[in-house]
């Protein structure tokens, strides 16, 4: 069956399509169908007391059988989710859907999910306030500990901090919480991404931080080679994306003294990396199951 699948992007207008956005294009046409790169902030949403309406360009939304969504925004998360929630309210077909990409944008909401199902993540403290600070590093067993602000990706927000006076400098009230994590020495600056996609892993690669850094995103120059996961790890990632309730997400885990710990549920996973590290197509995975949920929910 001939289908038009849809790549939503939250890029600004001005900035070319990822690499990822191409990669699934080409993937979906490599499968047959075609495929088309929408841009979020060129949609108009349109409520006239009778149906959700949306416009592209000042045009009404062509019909597409499945919208596979890349929501790389990192500011104002939940008006800019209000498009995806309007496209399911207009009964698109929709990969990965509006809450569950809000339960993992936001590192407080992913915790609460997290800690209420036993999915070990390290232990952490939110605050709103100055006078809290010393408590919370006391509550995390002391310096040095993870600053985190509740919303961000590719390592951006996140800090180490290893003295007091460091951490009353770095803490500027410019957000209304901040999380403290307590920091776990054993990673040496090592994580494991798992791509999950409908229930399943299909990739995982152990990523390294460079020199003089502790985060070991891609994106900050970090470096991806092959590992072989425990059954334990693989358990632990697919429960996470379970209990956020995405449908294809990048688990970032890592080995701590007492086991394996949950750093991220990330909504907006790059896989190139993963994709070069371990020769898994991990956009075909992606497309093939959208394609299957577009067969499930089409009316013919």
């Amino acid at each position: 069956m001939f289908m038009k699948i849809g790549i939503l992007t939250f890029r600004p207008v001005g900035e070319k399509a990822s690499v990822e956005e191409i990669e699934l294009k080409n993937t979906i046409k490599k499968r047959g169908h075609v495929s088309r790169i929408f841009r979020a902030q060129r949609f108009q949403m349109v409520f006239d007391k009778k149906s959700p309406w949306l416009m592209y360009d000042g045009k009404p939304f062509p019909s597409y059988d499945v919208i596979i969504n890349r929501p790389c925004c990192l500011e104002d998360v939940e008006l800019h989710m209000s498009l995806i929630e309007q496209m399911e309210l207009a009964g698109i077909t929709i990969f990965n859907r509006h809450q569950p990409i809000l339960n993992a944008k936001n590192k407080i909401k992913t915790s609460q999910i997290l800690d209420h199902f036993g999915i070990p993540i390290p232990r952490t403290v939110v605050i709103q306030r100055p006078d809290d600070l010393e408590q919370a590093v006391k509550t995390l067993g002391g310096l040095p500990i993870i600053v985190k602000r509740p919303v961000g990706s590719f390592g951006n927000g996140v800090t180490i901090v290893e003295s007091m006076r460091a951490l009353k400098s770095f803490i500027l009230w410019t957000q209304p919480m901040y999380l403290f994590q307590e920091f776990v020495k054993f990673s040496r600056g090592q994580d494991i991404r798992i791509f999950v996609v409908n229930g399943k892993v299909v990739g995982s690669m152990m990523r390294r931080a460079k020199k003089g850094e502790f985060r070991s995103n891609i994106e900050l120059g970090g470096t991806g080679i092959p590992v072989e996961i425990t059954e334990e790890e693989k358990n632990i990632a697919l429960r996470s994306v379970q209990a956020i309730d995405l449908e294809y997400a990048g688990v970032d885990i890592i080995r701590s003294k007492n086991g394996p710990v949950v750093l991220e549920v990330n909504s907006n996973p790059g896989f190139k990396a993963l994709e070069r590290a371990t020769g898994v197509n991990i956009a075909g995975h992606i497309v093939d199951y959208a394609i299957s949920l577009a067969k499930r929910y089409s009316p013919f």
